[in-house]
């Protein structure tokens, strides 16, 4: 609802600014997606050793990346939640476990059609693909303790809790392949003794596809907080005509 201003102007309604800058992200993001899709289809070089299949790498990657990146954004305001007890960092921890789990869900499948061509079978007990799994997981735990809890307060406690403990599976993904045997490839982009060790054409793709996915994420994100926002102020308004 509109609200009056002093001089006759008509103030936005609350969170509109965050309505029109998810859209606007959001449309950039699918833009970008658009183009990310294009090059890897029609302009990327065809790797020399993996060959058409590599062309997955430009979409999992960014993906995952996207993941570990809306993981620590929920353990992040988690954990100052727990702190300060502002319900607007519960909310965008929600929204951001939400995109989390969406992405790890497109991580997860593409590296599995990868590993089909690449190793023969759709899924092995490798380290990072188990801890990864194990991630996806976690955070289904995060959203069912706060379904199950009867208490609201207690279970958005007891659900940072478990958002802060599963971003600690993060750091353990990437170093996998490094502590452990591994079915899975080295890192390349990241690897310290020969950083961004892709071609120049194969680095910009990849990096479109790192901002593509992120500009996404960060507008669906957007609303995903709106939603919870609007629900909870329903909650709020419904309990005081109850009352």
């Amino acid at each position: 609802m509109e609200i009056a201003g002093e001089r006759g102007r008509k103030r936005r309604p609350v969170g509109s600014g965050i309505r029109w800058t998810s859209v606007v992200t959001t449309l950039l993001g699918v833009a970008l997606i658009v183009l990310l899709h294009w090059m890897v289809f029609f302009w990327v070089n065809t790797e020399a050793t993996m060959g058409i299949v590599q062309r997955i790498f430009y979409v999992h990657v960014p993906a995952m990346w996207v993941a570990f990146l809306a993981f620590g954004i929920a353990a992040l305001s988690s954990a100052v939640y727990l702190w300060l007890r502002d319900e607007r960092l519960d909310m965008a921890a929600v929204a951001a476990c939400e995109g989390g789990m969406l992405f790890t869900t497109v991580g997860l499948i593409t590296g599995s059609l990868w590993g089909k061509i690449a190793w023969g079978t759709y899924w092995e007990w490798d380290p990072r693909l188990t801890l990864t799994l194990l991630l996806w997981f976690i955070y289904l735990g995060y959203f069912m303790v706060r379904a199950a809890t009867e208490n609201p307060e207690r279970g958005r406690r007891l659900s940072a809790v478990i958002a802060i403990v599963g971003a600690l599976d993060i750091p353990l993904i990437h170093v996998s392949v490094l502590w452990f045997r591994s079915l899975h490839p080295q890192p390349v982009v990241l690897d310290t003794r020969q950083p961004m060790n892709l071609d120049s054409d194969m680095l910009l793709t990849l990096m479109i596809g790192l901002l593509a996915f992120t500009v996404l994420f960060l507008g669906v994100m957007g609303f995903r907080y709106g939603l919870e926002r609007s629900r909870r102020t329903l909650d709020i308004r419904l309990a005081r005509r109850m009352a």
